[in-house]
């Protein structure tokens, strides 16, 4: 298979899972080892690819960044969604991220790892969705400067790949009571920032891995992720109002079973 069309399909499967409840990690981790793609040239061409998918995020909502920087200090009570609540949600992954960083990209970036942490979200995606709290945020203006933080701190757990860094925001802001789509819509904003920063500074520690002979394949797979990712970060937000999170949580389970099958039987 060639590289251009490796990149295609590697794109395609980032665009749809970045802000999906549903482990990219674990989809680009299947998907490099059924296209035998593997290697450190493999890692560093996921992590460009990533870069697309928070464009796409950055692009459809540029506005709404803006927005944000709109804050007036001193007032705490503010409704309107804001760079602090951005802040706020950033703050522990950020922390524990750079301290633990080495040690997450040694240790956990397995197959046994993702199959741990895609059953594990899975399961907290269920709980979220049964444990019908009060919700007193149902749109994403409505998240208080608390819910974010803590939605920052179940965050963290997407630091454990397969976990699913949505799945793990949305199931959190869920159980602090904000609406699905709220949660949904703030994690998409949060994303960004954070999820630029972490790539920026996984290229920087994989740049011996850059070279100009595989441009090629870093732009093709970069621009299909982008794309599809505009298209998933929508049409989620539309299905978000009428499925059930435990849905994706099922497809979690489904998943891992593949998971087992490919990579160990």
């Amino acid at each position: 298979m060639s590289d251009i069309l490796i990149a295609i399909i590697m794109g395609i499967v980032e665009g749809l899972t970045e802000f999906l409840p549903v482990s990219s990690t674990g989809h680009m981790i299947l998907t490099a080892h059924l296209l035998g793609f593997e290697g450190e040239k493999a890692k560093t061409f996921e992590i460009v690819i990533q870069l697309g998918a928070v464009l796409a995020v950055f692009v459809l909502y540029w506005r709404r960044f803006l927005g944000m920087l709109h804050f007036k200090p001193g007032y705490m009570q503010e409704r309107r969604a804001n760079i602090v609540h951005v802040a706020l949600a950033m703050a522990p992954a950020v922390v524990i991220g750079l301290a633990l960083h080495s040690l997450i990209k040694t240790y956990l970036f397995g197959p046994e790892t993702v199959l741990v942490g895609l059953v594990a979200g899975g399961i907290l995606m269920i709980v979220a969705e049964k444990s019908r709290r009060k919700v007193t945020a149902e749109t994403m203006d409505d998240i208080s400067y608390k819910q974010a933080f803590g939605i920052g701190v179940f965050q963290c757990l997407a630091l454990w790949p397969g976990f699913s860094r949505s799945g793990s925001t949305i199931s959190g802001g869920m159980l602090l009571g904000t609406s699905q789509k709220a949660a949904a819509e703030f994690t998409f904003i949060v994303s960004v920032p954070i999820m630029f920063a972490a790539t920026i500074l996984d290229l920087y520690k994989s740049r011996e891995y850059l070279s100009v002979e595989d441009m090629g394949l870093f732009i093709t797979g970069l621009v299909s992720a982008f794309v599809v990712a505009m298209i998933a970060v929508v049409t989620f937000l539309n299905l978000i109002k009428r499925l059930k999170l435990s849905w994706f949580a099922y497809y979690r389970f489904v998943l891992a079973a593949i998971f087992i099958y490919v990579l160990f039987m």
